[in-house]
């Protein structure tokens, strides 16, 4: 039994108002409850004023079950690591509510199954595909300014400054992101809570290898005792000749890369070339009973052959 178009339109509106009414309500209606200037300003005017500062101060750890989805779960995280301000719920939202319009409107244009690969995209791919990028850009360059901020605490340090001192010099003195992270260290020392601890919180919100480097050592540091200053220097060392190390593989694998992004892309590039030049000439055999499975096979060949390609060229350093 095959739905009319009708009534699937009917749905789509329904839902597009209720999204757009949950949109509303939370963008004008609950903007207190979720800003973290204000979470902070009641914080600060309370009793407890340690504590409650310090739970906000920290990443929280909840995991609600929808986290395990592969791609939604790990939103929220990407985008602590992007320096992303705005609730993930809200993106969710924003993102429904542009699906649901797209589709509206790309029904009467396109027809039905372009208005939904459209709405996809819109709703979906582009958004995920912007905080990728933005994620990836400001932990490259988190990567490349730790070493001198660690450089940095080592001088303040062997001049005789507390490490409180010394990581809100790093936080005055470098650009951003290592700036706002190891402003928000401060702050969690300033509220009474350890060194170690405030750095493993930097670490688990960055989530990259060189802050759960930087985090072991300073807890093997403050349980046994040592030079901090010394051990600060031999880990920018250790984390310079990595990012090194990374840049001297990739320039030797950039030409692997390459040819596996012409191989995997030269397939569709031929499919365009086709239907370019002889349109007729994959509708000539359309109605064969053949057509279909084998475009289902040759995609499935295609995109496997990108899969393996990519883990051929990709190195894990």
């Amino acid at each position: 039994m095959s739905l009319e178009p009708r009534y699937i339109l009917y749905a789509a509106i329904v839902i597009s108002i209720l999204l757009v009414i949950e949109g509303l309500r939370q963008m004008f209606f609950d903007d207190d409850a979720n800003d973290p200037k204000a979470k902070r300003l009641r914080t600060l005017s309370g009793g407890d004023q340690v504590e409650s500062a310090m739970a906000e101060l920290r990443r929280k750890v909840d995991r609600p079950a929808w986290t395990r989805i592969p791609i939604l779960g790990q939103l929220p995280g990407r985008m602590a690591q992007a320096g992303l301000t705005i609730s993930p719920r809200r993106v969710f939202v924003m993102s429904g509510l542009a699906m649901a319009i797209t589709f509206l409107l790309g029904i009467p244009l396109i027809g039905l199954p372009l208005a939904a690969l459209a709405s996809v995209s819109v709703g979906f791919v582009v958004p995920v595909g912007y905080i990728n990028i933005v994620r990836n850009r400001r932990v490259e360059a988190f990567s490349r300014q730790l070493p001198d901020a660690l450089d940095q605490m080592k001088r303040g340090l062997s001049v005789g400054h507390p490490v409180n001192t010394t990581i809100r010099a790093v936080a005055s003195n470098m650009p951003e992101p290592v700036a706002t992270e190891f402003r928000r260290i401060s702050d969690q020392v300033i509220y009474g809570d350890s060194l170690p601890d405030a750095i493993e919180d930097m670490a688990r919100r960055m989530d990259i290898e060189d802050t759960y480097y930087l985090a072991a050592s300073i807890r093997i540091q403050h349980g046994t005792g040592g030079n901090l200053a010394a051990m600060l220097a031999t880990l920018s060392t250790v984390i310079r000749n990595r990012f090194a190390m990374r840049r001297r593989i990739k320039a030797v694998s950039s030409e692997g890369r390459i040819s596996a992004i012409l191989l995997s892309a030269l397939p569709f590039v031929m499919y365009l070339g086709t239907l370019l030049t002889a349109p007729d000439y994959y509708t000539s055999v359309q109605n064969d009973p053949l057509f279909y499975p084998m475009c289902a096979a040759i995609l499935f060949f295609v995109i496997g052959n990108g899969l393996i390609l990519r883990r051929l060229v990709n190195f894990k350093y």
